[in-house]
Order: structure tokens, then C-alpha cells, then sequence
């Protein structure tokens, strides 16, 4: 835990700061976070830790269509510091209305899935916590996100829409991978495309692959 005294807050702006984090006399560490300063992950006790929600859910969407083997969604969003568009989950923000502990979680991921791909949960849908809270690095950022996977039962695919992007979001199409595709594409590296993917594809190829999700 570092004293508040010695966070310093060298950059402000509405999705990201940058502090300096001086964590003994002459020694400076700098951290990217979406976090206020009283929220910095670095000045809380260890003990709340644990109970502290991530900045964002993503989420590990699987489709079980009617006479269909299941398969893993994601989207090909534009990643700005990537310049390409990569293989990605659906993912976003918690919000502060979206209350707190699991139920929070859920909620920001059903939200999250109907705007990025247009599909609505429904009572015959399956939406649990993998991981309440993964850091995406602890080198340079705070940041953090819960893992959430949903298992829905769509008819069809013609509700599959990215006209609900907003602000920055940009999208071009969706990939479909049933499980042989899916453990090719960990084997490989890359998508369909050539290019590297995120850590959140990553592990949703990971946990699709291994058959977790049928535990739920």
C-alpha cells in the first residue's frame, strides 16, 4: 500500500490518468488508470482488495443454435493504440448504477452484448462470473476487468448487429469459431486475419476450448 501523501496525479482527462506513484524516498513508478485518486488500487489496504470491482467486464459469449455444435463469438473491433482491428470480446465499462458484487458484473455484461453484438439475454440464457477481478497488467496499469461468460440460445444469427457501437466503437463483422476452430486459432496465434489478438481472446479461447463452460 502507498501513503496518499506520495501519489501525485501528473495527467487528468475524462477515461484516463497517469500518477506518480513514489513508492520510497527517490523512487517513482508511473501508472496508467481509469481510477480517481482515492480509488487507486495501490493506496488500498490489502484487505479490500478483495472486495474492490474491476473497471470493466469482459465477456466470453457462446452461441447453441438449434442442430448446431456450439460456438465461441467475437467481434473484429478497432483497437486505437493497435491501428488494426482485432479479434475481440465483448466488453465495457461498469457503470456506477450497475450497483455492486456479482450482480453488477452481470448486468454491465448483458448490457455490454446487447450493444456490441445485438443479441438480447433471455430466460433460457446462462450469464455467470468466471473471475470477478483480472488485471490486465501490473506493470503499467491498474487497470481491470472481470470475466463473465454467457450461454445463449439464439434461433438464428439474424439479430447479430454492431449498429449499437457508440462513441469510439468501430466494428467490422463478427468470427464464429466452434471448438476445432477455436484450439487452431490458439495454436496459431493470430486470426483468420494474419493478426495478433488480445489476452481477453486469449482466455475466452482458453476456457471455450476446455470445456469450462459447460459447468455452468
Amino acid at each position: 500500500m502507498i501513503q496518499e501523501e506520495n501519489i501525485k496525479a501528473l495527467f487528468e482527462s475524462k477515461f484516463v490518468r497517469v500518477y506518480d506513484l513514489q513508492y520510497a524516498p527517490g523512487k517513482h513508478y508511473y501508472n496508467a488508470s481509469r481510477r480517481s485518486r482515492e480509488n487507486l488500487v495501490a493506496a488500498r489496504p490489502d484487505g479490500e482488495l478483495g472486495r474492490m470491482l474491476p473497471d470493466a467486464v469482459s465477456c466470453f459469449v457462446i452461441l447453441k443454435l438449434p442442430q448446431e455444435e456450439p460456438c465461441l463469438l467475437f467481434s473484429y473491433e478497432y483497437r486505437y493504440p493497435a491501428g488494426q482491428y482485432l479479434l475481440s470480446v465483448p466488453a465495457g465499462l461498469l457503470d456506477l448504477e450497475d450497483g455492486t458484487g456479482a450482480e453488477a458484473l452481470v448486468k454491465t455484461a448483458v448490457r455490454e452484448i446487447k450493444e456490441e453484438t445485438g443479441l438480447t439475454v433471455s430466460d433460457r440464457d446462462t450469464v455467470k462470473v468466471v473471475n470477478p477481478f483480472v488485471f490486465s497488467t501490473p506493470g503499467m496499469t491498474d487497470e481491470s476487468n472481470a470475466l463473465v461468460c454467457a450461454v445463449l440460445h439464439p434461433e438464428n444469427l439474424a439479430g447479430l448487429s454492431q449498429e449499437g457501437a457508440i462513441g469510439s466503437e468501430k466494428f467490422d463483422g463478427f468470427c464464429l469459431m466452434n471448438r476445432t476452430e477455436a484450439l487452431a486459432a490458439l495454436k496459431k496465434g493470430t486470426d483468420d486475419r494474419g493478426v495478433f489478438y488480445s489476452v481477453y481472446t486469449w482466455a475466452a479461447l482458453m476456457y471455450f476450448v476446455s470445456g469450462m463452460w459447460e459447468e455452468l
